[in-house]
């Protein structure tokens, strides 16, 4: 039921694929390190970082369709395979990255896996590890969420690692690296400023989302998302929710149950067109979310500055009864 991406060029055969991982050659062959990401939302991570001392391509860019969806092309892949550094969501949010052939000294990072602590270190080796502080940081009871992108802890996490593979492909730019990453989770911090202030004004407000996309975001900003599980689940999976499902959301939304609509503007089918409509009708604020980064911006801390802003807006200006 998503909308599929239509520029899509088809997945390499596997005869190609082999043969793409086994050149043994990564870079760009003048000692800048490369990093690939698997969309513009982790290149913007990894250009915050790499500054201008490496060079920073992200395969998926689309600002419609689902990254869950995409097949990647032959040149896709071939990048992927002759990167120094890979930096993936994972939990198969990204298959074409888990999927396609690599660099056998490439250094992958797994923001995912950061996450749920299924592997810790990203070198090759496994030898490198970091002891961030997620204490104050909740996360849904399922823990399955793979936007990992939304958890602002992981992000900055992230970002440290890629200044820590960067610095090994780079000594000589290790510093710069390093600070970048500083520089970086300090906005990351600034962030969080702002969920911590909506959680002081808002927390346990109700809202609801078309689909699971923020909810790290949401949990540590204190906000309860109040939508049907089995409906965001459905979704999720592209599959059509059920009656009873699609009744429960509708009805919370027609009587302003919530105080905001969360809307996935990349999963769009007619369920989620239906809500929007009747979110709209009962006067619920709608604040649109995006799974990439939208036309015409190009860093993360713009990116979320800008949703966290218009979320708290949303907040504000009433809704739930």
């Amino acid at each position: 039921m998503r909308r599929t991406l239509l520029a899509a060029a088809g997945a390499l055969s596997t005869a190609a694929l082999a043969l793409a991982g086994c050149s043994g050659e990564s870079g760009t062959g003048d000692g800048t390190p490369t990093v690939v990401t698997s969309t513009n939302v982790w290149g913007a991570v990894a250009s915050a970082v790499a500054g201008d001392k490496a060079r920073v391509t992200a395969i998926y860019t689309s600002t419609e369709g689902d990254p869950h969806e995409f097949e990647p092309s032959a040149a896709d892949t071939a990048q992927i395979a002759d990167a120094d550094v890979l930096v993936v969501n994972g939990g198969h949010y990204d298959a074409y990255m888990e999927q396609a052939a690599r660099n056998s000294d490439a250094t992958v990072i797994d923001a995912y896996a950061l996450l749920t602590g299924d592997e810790h270190g990203t070198h090759e080796d496994g030898s490198h590890d970091h002891d961030h502080d997620h204490s104050a940081h909740e996360h849904p009871a399922d823990g399955q969420n793979e936007h990992v992108f939304y958890d602002l802890p992981v992000v900055a996490e992230v970002a440290d690692e890629i200044a820590d593979a960067l610095a090994e492909q780079d000594p000589a730019n290790a510093e710069t690296y390093r600070e970048n990453a500083k520089t970086f989770t300090t906005g990351i911090d600034g962030l969080r400023a702002e969920l911590a202030a909506i959680r002081k004004a808002h927390d346990g407000t109700k809202v609801a989302q078309t689909e699971p996309l923020a909810g790290y975001l949401l949990t540590e900003a204190g906000l309860v998302d109040a939508a049907p599980a089995g409906f965001t689940q459905a979704v999720e999976e592209g599959q059509s929710p059920s009656a009873a499902d699609r009744a429960a959301m509708q009805d919370l939304l027609a009587d302003r149950g919530v105080k905001a609509l969360i809307y996935n503007v990349q999963a769009i089918d007619p369920v989620t067109e239906a809500m929007l409509g009747v979110a709209k009708k009962a006067g619920v604020p709608v604040v649109d979310f995006t799974e990439t980064l939208p036309d015409g911006v190009t860093d993360y801390l713009t990116w979320q500055r800008d949703q966290i802003g218009e979320l708290s807006a949303a907040l504000a200006s009433g809704g739930a009864r």
